[in-house]
């Protein structure tokens, strides 16, 4: 199933061109600005962008980078707005695959865009335009995504197969940072509903207020500011997957909607007099223990009950460090794309990595090995370069889920706020905007100093090396 980036600012908008997309059978991501954009697009990359004219900065220059270097030919979109002169998309303006869209996006050339993407598809893999698969899909390549020879991910791989086969609600629990949404993706894509609609929603990031009508959809006129009918998520999932991302986070009174829903088959949008058939599969993930959720008061027992048909349990990271060894290197080869450079593994990595206890799971492996990437001088990674927290010498809050830094006294001012810039960036996974932002200087100041300590070695002297420095690949 091909796979569409939607990062546009106009809600009614995104909604169209996702609408426009399903009916193609393209899955879909949305974001309402570029940040959101680019975390969707290192999540999943897409095989067409829909990207809003409007938007421009650093991010925005990124998220065009990554389509321009891409070898899966993937076509920019950039939708109406302003004048393209001046902006990030200078260079599409010169090209054949830029392709503007009118305000709002003219219906029928968008199921021609989509169509001649999938079109392209099919003529670079050798197939017909029917026959475009997702590259996820099929068990050998889904459950690759699902990394480990541990006992226990055997066994994870076993339960995912068997449950994706079924037509059952799913509920997958496990820690933060374990792999959940890959473990959810997983099921999907091995399922007999992989080549229709992969909903998202997590039920923590959107209010209260709002959450009722982005789920089970409005009428025109239900409530201020309903300027138009707005299709729920159920029904553009229809004959699809809905994910309920932190389902424990969702308000009481809409679980008890929910489970009207689940158990009619039926959703009443906002507003609507008459009910609308869905069908619908359910998966929900959730953080915490079920049973104590239940308990606290946070998730309904009949709707637990409901959700539990299947119940999938993701192992931490601590109960298979067997698999750390491959799970870095995977995490490495991800951060070598990112970078534009390759690193190697140095002596004694994998041993350090293995005395810790990964509290933040494999989120907190990646966000560590991106330190260490950008420490790191040379073409290996240094045990050197592991953070203090990791490696037995410095510490870490669990309730922040945040790295310290353990400065020796004595140490230069300089040399301090050098540490600091580019321990904060490599948090940030190399997002300039967000890490000056959390430093509290501006864009400009972080680039400054980014090209100061190109030339710099480990403490903070000049390298040396005679030419100019490599330019650093974080955006």
């Amino acid at each position: 199933m091909p796979h569409a980036l939607i990062v546009v600012r106009d809600e009614d908008a995104r909604r169209h061109l996702a609408e426009a997309a399903h009916a193609q059978l393209f899955s879909v991501s949305l974001a309402g600005n570029a940040e959101a954009g680019l975390s969707q697009m290192e999540t999943r990359f897409p095989d067409l962008l829909f990207l809003d004219r409007c938007f421009g900065g650093r991010t925005t220059e990124v998220l065009l980078d990554q389509i321009r270097t891409s070898a899966r030919g993937s076509a920019v979109l950039v939708g109406s707005g302003h004048e393209v002169r001046g902006t990030p998309f200078d260079r599409e303006a010169a090209m054949p695959s830029f392709l503007s869209l009118g305000d709002p996006p003219e219906a029928d050339r968008v199921t021609a865009i989509l169509l001649g993407v999938v079109a392209s598809m099919a003529q670079t893999s050798g197939r017909t335009g029917g026959e475009v698969e997702d590259r996820t899909c099929g068990a050998p390549s889904a459950l690759e995504r699902l990394k480990g020879t541990s006992p226990r991910m055997e066994r994870l791989r076993h339960v995912v197969t068997q449950v994706a086969a079924s037509r059952a609600s799913v509920l997958v629990s496990g820690e933060s940072g374990a792999g959940k949404e890959r473990v959810v993706r997983t099921i999907h894509d091995l399922s007999p509903r992989r080549e229709q609609p992969f909903v998202a929603v997590n039920c923590g990031a959107i209010s209260a207020g709002l959450m009722e009508s982005q789920i089970f959809g409005h009428e025109k006129g239900s409530f201020s500011g309903a300027s138009r009918r707005h299709r729920g998520l159920f029904e553009q999932a229809h004959r699809g997957t809905l994910l309920l991302d932190e389902i424990t986070e969702m308000p009481m009174d809409l679980q008890v909607k929910l489970l009207r829903v689940l158990e009619s088959g039926s959703v009443v949008r906002v507003g609507a007099e008459s009910s609308r058939e869905v069908d619908v599969r359910i998966l929900a993930t959730t953080n915490r223990s079920p049973q104590e959720a239940v308990a606290d008061g946070r998730l309904r027992a009949d709707l637990y009950y409901r959700l539990r048909i299947l119940e999938v349990e993701v192992p931490p990271l601590r109960d298979r460090l067997e698999d750390l060894p491959d799970l870095a290197r995977t995490v490495l080869d991800e951060i070598e794309v990112k970078e534009g450079r390759r690193k190697v593994m140095g002596p004694g990595v994998i041993r350090a990595l293995e005395g810790y206890g990964w509290p933040g799971n494999i989120r907190e492996l990646r966000n560590v090995l991106y330190t260490t990437f950008v420490l790191s001088n040379g073409p290996e990674l240094e045990v050197s370069a592991i953070p203090n927290e990791v490696s037995g010498t410095g510490s870490f809050d669990p309730e922040l889920g945040t790295a310290a830094i353990r400065i020796p006294v004595e140490t230069s001012i300089r040399e301090a706020e050098r540490q600091l810039i580019l321990m904060t960036l490599a948090h940030m996974e190399g997002r300039k905007d967000r890490t000056a932002e959390a430093l509290g200087v501006s864009l400009k100041t972080l680039y400054n100093r980014l090209n100061e300590y190109e030339g710099m070695g480990r403490n903070g002297t000049p390298s040396g090396n005679g030419g100019p420095p490599p330019r650093h690949g974080v955006r």
